[in-house]
């Protein structure tokens, strides 16, 4: 641990930000895999309208900063292509 005053202090932030990106992280996973459950359900109106909810949360969490804008794009792609390869 630091002994200095402002460094204990960026530990501690660190610490609360790594538990706030570990769970805006985990919502990205489990985003991405409700949407491939879906395409591999085979039901497409019922993977558009997922699709359209994680987006949302991939968004969401590019904007934070915790995921890069490009990943995010990458993965919005790829998941847009799956569904759209449905129809």
């Amino acid at each position: 641990m630091a002994n200095i005053k402002s460094a204990r202090k960026r530990a501690r932030q660190a610490e609360q930000r790594r538990g706030r990106n570990l769970g805006l992280r985990t919502s990205v996973r489990t985003a991405i895999k409700n949407v491939k459950k879906a395409v591999a359900a085979g039901d497409a109106a019922a993977a558009a309208a997922v699709l359209a909810q994680s987006q949302g949360t991939i968004d969401r969490v590019a904007a934070k900063g915790t995921l890069h804008r490009k990943a995010a794009a990458r993965h919005k792609s790829r998941l847009a292509h799956a569904v759209k390869a449905m129809q």
